[in-house]
């Protein structure tokens, strides 16, 4: 029989067959403990953004610690989760721009993890609707997916992080902030490029960046949403190792055998080729000054609390760089990754 722990600020329902079997913690209700039999976890855990990236992730994590039937996916479009519910998660509509059906579709929630819009510019106001919508259901904890460093930083993305804290502060509803640093995929993605290119492009210098994968982020998320005494705590994210992006770039060249260089552009010459290469004039704009940014130290940290938090070491840059290259390999060959 599966065991689960002991979740805060979660109801729960005893069935009793002969309390005289029972340990002492477990007739009281008072202690953190681990029931299999007679204790039935009932909290409901919802994730914005189920479909998404991370959000799958943190589900499919989630799935190894809580059973299906306690875990809610926030999504725009149902039909895209569909892999989700047929896995036992319940899918419930939930556009962040609609302020008005978010509170339904959160009623029952206990825990809701919040994991930050993807559209820059207009976080605020939505996650100002769904922070409204969790009061007004009865929402007792909301983790929120913050930045970095978004409080001391200097990234242009810590503007919207650090008001949602405020306004999430200010609900009186218990939270906790998981600032994340960058993902390595992010980085990543530019592999293909690199490689047909010779180069490695950007505008961070020798900053040095303390990213993790996007997996490592989900663990820590999990632990948050099921751990203790979570309210009010601020974790500082971020990988085990740091790295400058010619090194990102040696690394490359490593495990391809190809000549990878890495050319530092001025932060404007960076947004320009963005802009050419199809990007949008926001996006390119954001990792333009994300990158000049980290040439100021703004994706640094060395506290390793994401390693201890999730009882691990992060995903080390050479495996991401590894994991990208195979995908890359099978979708050439129209193997089953391609869809990815």
């Amino acid at each position: 029989m599966r065991q689960f722990s002991y979740l805060p600020f979660c109801s729960y329902l005893l069935f009793v067959s002969d309390v005289a079997i029972l340990p002492p913690q477990v007739a009281t209700l008072k202690s953190i403990f681990t029931v299999t039999a007679y204790f039935v976890e009932v909290c409901m855990i919802a994730i914005t953004g189920a479909t998404g990236q991370l959000g799958r992730l943190v589900i499919d994590a989630l799935l190894n610690k809580v059973p299906a039937s306690q875990l809610v996916g926030l999504v725009r479009n149902p039909a895209k989760g569909a892999d989700l519910r047929a896995r036992g998660v319940s899918l419930r509509q939930a556009d962040y721009t609609r302020p008005e059906e978010l509170a339904d579709a959160m009623q029952g929630v206990e825990k809701l993890l919040l994991i930050s819009s993807s559209e820059v510019g207009q976080r605020l106001e939505q996650h100002r609707n769904l922070v409204e919508a969790a009061k007004k259901a009865g929402v007792k904890f909301i983790a929120y997916t913050s930045l970095l460093h978004t409080d001391t930083g200097t990234m242009a993305l810590s503007v919207e992080h650090n008001a949602t804290e405020e306004l999430i502060r200010a609900s009186g509803i218990p939270w906790a902030f998981l600032r994340n640093g960058w993902y390595t995929e992010n980085y990543a993605a530019s592999i293909p490029s690199a490689l047909q290119f010779g180069a490695l492009l950007g505008s961070a210098g020798n900053g040095r960046i303390s990213s993790a994968a996007r997996v490592d982020y989900a663990a820590a998320a999990v632990e948050v949403l099921t751990r203790p005494d979570q309210a009010g705590k601020i974790y500082e994210l971020a990988g085990d190792e740091s790295y400058s992006l010619a090194e990102f770039a040696a690394e490359l060249s490593r495990q391809t055998g190809k000549v990878i260089s890495y050319q530092n552009l001025p932060e404007a010459e960076f947004r320009k080729i963005l802009v050419g290469a199809g990007l949008p004039d926001g996006l390119a704009d954001l990792l333009a000054s994300s990158d000049a940014s980290a040439a100021q130290g703004a994706l640094f940290d060395d506290s390793r609390q994401l390693s201890q938090l999730i009882g691990r070491s992060t995903t080390p840059l050479a495996e991401v760089i590894r994991q990208t290259l195979i995908r890359g390999e099978h979708q050439a060959q129209g193997g089953h990754n391609a869809a990815h």
